[in-house]
């Protein structure tokens, strides 16, 4: 992951709404969950979520598909791994034995085969 696209992970994930969309699509696992029902559980009006969805896939760490008439949003979880790794490069000054206990697994859901991270993450 180059610095601008962590730069733009973390803006985008720097405000509530979005951290709180974000929060609820990993949680949701690979499934996804409607647009409609991502505004009901946070309370939020189908345009502001409309936005700051948007702002999330703009920074790609969210994907989204259609089915029928509905759009199931999903956390792109190679892309937070690869911003964790980003964020966590070079920990404890390079020596990796001395932090891996400090150092964050990687998230895969459960039930999901890892799928690399796009090109310009890596």
């Amino acid at each position: 992951m180059e610095k601008q696209e962590a730069i733009a992970a973390l803006i985008a994930l720097g405000h509530e709404t979005r951290l709180d969309i974000f929060r609820l699509l990993m949680q949701a696992g690979p499934e996804g969950i409607p647009a409609g029902k991502i505004g009901e559980q946070l309370g939020l009006p189908p345009a502001t979520l409309s936005f700051h969805l948007s702002q999330l896939k703009h920074a790609d760490l969210v994907t989204f598909r259609r089915e029928s008439r509905s759009l199931i949003y999903t956390a792109a979880y190679p892309v937070m791994n690869a911003l964790l790794a980003y964020m966590t490069e070079n920990c404890c000054q390079g020596a990796i034995a001395s932090c891996e206990a400090a150092a964050p697994p990687t998230c895969q859901p459960k039930g999901s085969h890892e799928t690399p991270a796009p090109a310009r993450f890596r």
